[in-house]
């Protein structure tokens, strides 16, 4: 009988213990699915909408799209202002020597002078107009005055300067001095009888261009006292003071 008891008794605890908690469910409606099964429930009604989501992540970036066309050239823009000065660079390094030049011409003044005097017993003109002709050369390296018109030829254009020196003897003297027929001065010196000879000097700077003339002219037929001789000479001079021509040179 004791080993019936011990065998016994647990298994009378776990059925009792079984039967209470099966007593338990079945007071509560819990009744578990495995001891019986019901008909499915009809649907609920759909439920309210629920508030909004979160924003979602960024999502990756797109594939690169193909080059999109050639836009057409846009207007030109304004002018913008003028910066301002830079500053001076730096000195370069000097050239390389150029080759020697052509030999050139040599440069020389222009020239133009002379200067002539009556002859001894030279019969002056009387008529009023014509030229005194100056017969005795002096200077005339350029042939510019002529001994037989006693006309001066201007060859090169500038100014000059003119003079005469007159021996007045046995009559006054009143002359001219002349530029392409016309009167540029006059001098006048009297004579009264005076036992030795007197003196008249004048002279004038004159503008002249190629082929103007100058000489000097009797203004009255009276009054025709020059005079030369061995002690004492009557003269006619000119010469260039300044060229027009350009540098004041021409080539030799």
């Amino acid at each position: 009988s004791s080993v019936l008891n011990y065998w016994l008794l647990p298994v009378l605890h776990s059925l009792l213990v079984l039967q209470v908690h099966l007593s338990n469910q079945l007071e509560d409606n819990k009744i578990p699915p495995s001891l019986c099964t019901g008909h499915p429930g009809i649907p609920g009604s759909p439920g309210a909408h629920g508030s909004p989501g979160q924003p979602g992540r960024d999502g990756r970036d797109g594939r690169d799209a193909a080059p999109g066309e050639k836009g057409q050239k846009g207007d030109r823009g304004d002018t913008g202002e003028t910066g301002v000065r830079g500053l001076t660079g730096d000195r370069g390094d000097p050239g390389e020597k150029g080759e020697r030049g052509q030999p050139g011409e040599c440069a020389v003044a222009p020239k133009s002078a002379f200067s002539a005097k009556l002859s001894e017993g030279l019969t002056l003109p009387l008529t009023v107009g014509d030229a005194v002709r100056f017969d005795k050369i002096m200077l005339n390296e350029q042939g510019d005055y002529n001994t037989e018109t006693g006309r001066f030829t201007c060859k090169v254009p500038g100014v000059y300067y003119f003079a005469v020196h007159a021996t007045v003897y046995r009559a006054s003297l009143q002359f001219d001095l002349m530029k392409n027929g016309h009167t540029v001065a006059s001098y006048f010196q009297f004579y009264g009888n005076w036992p030795k000879p007197a003196s008249l000097s004048g002279g004038s700077l004159l503008h002249l261009v190629p082929g103007d003339q100058v000489w000097v002219q009797m203004a009255l037929s009276e009054y025709n006292g020059f005079y030369s001789s061995t002690k004492t000479d009557s003269t006619f001079t000119g010469f260039l003071v300044y060229s027009d021509w350009k540098n004041s040179a021409v080539f030799a």
